[in-house]
């Protein structure tokens, strides 16, 4: 059941969106779409979901494209909320739940469930406009998962949550997965796409500029970061051969390094000069990749 985009464009008048992108999202599996403000992201959404004609190219998932006859087992929480801020939680759900083909019955059993477990059960009978901005994610998100979708498309599900908030999402999306449930996700919080995904892409003005695995795209960057506490000053490796960055610490630096066996070769050069409490070497983080990636293609 995965999904796939095949030399997908969307062009709006002269301007193009999404740039010729190919992808395949593997079956119950989170993906990772990362990428600034104006890199395609939702435009890309939009074309999955059939909302946007596509310029060239096609999107299907299981082998058929997406259309009214597979709304009830897609799910999608936009970034932009939708809900009526008039109406009672419980109405809402019921309303958006009877769309997707669930009896009243279903639906409250399902909502009451969320509810719980995301610690808010007094809120059923609350209008959406009564709760907070975080609270109506709450809802929004519970909108777009209560009729246990195969298919799931989330915009941005953390922005504008607290912390605690984030992690019982997080939680939440990863219980979905481990249910079965495909899920496309984007955000420009790279930690998230980072602890979630196994695969992603980044995109940049509508291009794909990094895509495939995290744990190989990693690899294939081959800088590694070395993480150094040490009682003695540390400015000499700034200029040491193979040091790409150096960035101070209050206890100490850390060093963007051209490959590990380097390390080897820094930690001989700090023998003697002090007591070193710390030599961590680390993977490049997603934060590094996107940075170098996204800023090569600004240049």
């Amino acid at each position: 059941m995965s999904l796939v985009l095949n030399h997908v464009t969307k062009k709006f008048g002269n301007d193009t969106a999404v740039n010729n992108l190919s992808l395949e999202i593997p079956d119950s599996e989170m993906f990772g779409f990362l990428g600034g403000n104006g890199a395609g992201k939702t435009t890309t959404f939009r074309m999955i979901l059939g909302l946007l004609d596509i310029t060239e190219g096609n999107i299907t998932w299981n082998g058929s494209k997406i259309n009214y006859r597979t709304s009830d087992v897609i799910g999608y929480l936009p970034e932009e909320r939708g809900l009526y801020p008039k109406l009672k939680v419980k109405d809402q759900l019921v309303y958006l739940g009877k769309l997707r083909g669930m009896t009243k019955s279903e639906v409250l059993t399902e909502l009451d469930q969320w509810l719980e477990r995301f610690k808010v059960p007094e809120y059923i009978d609350k209008k959406v406009e009564e709760l907070s901005k975080g609270n109506q994610q709450k809802i929004q998100f519970i909108s777009a998962v209560i009729h246990k979708p195969k298919l799931l498309i989330l915009d941005e599900p953390f922005s504008g949550l607290d912390p605690i908030n984030v992690e019982l999402l997080k939680d939440a999306v990863i219980d979905l997965k481990n249910q079965g449930t495909s899920i496309v996700f984007s955000s420009h919080r790279m930690e998230h796409v980072e602890e979630l995904c196994e695969h992603l892409c980044i995109l940049h003005k509508g291009s794909p500029v990094v895509q495939g695995s995290l744990r190989e795209i990693k690899q294939s960057f081959g800088k590694k970061n070395l993480i150094i506490h040490a009682d003695m000053p540390l400015e000499f490796l700034k200029d040491y051969s193979g040091v790409l960055k150096y960035k101070k610490l209050a206890e100490g630096c850390e060093l963007q390094i051209e490959n590990e066996d380097l390390s080897q070769k820094i930690f001989s050069a700090l023998q003697n000069k002090g007591f070193v409490r710390k030599f961590n070497l680390e993977e490049p983080s997603l934060n590094d990749i996107f940075i170098e990636k996204v800023g090569a293609a600004y240049e």
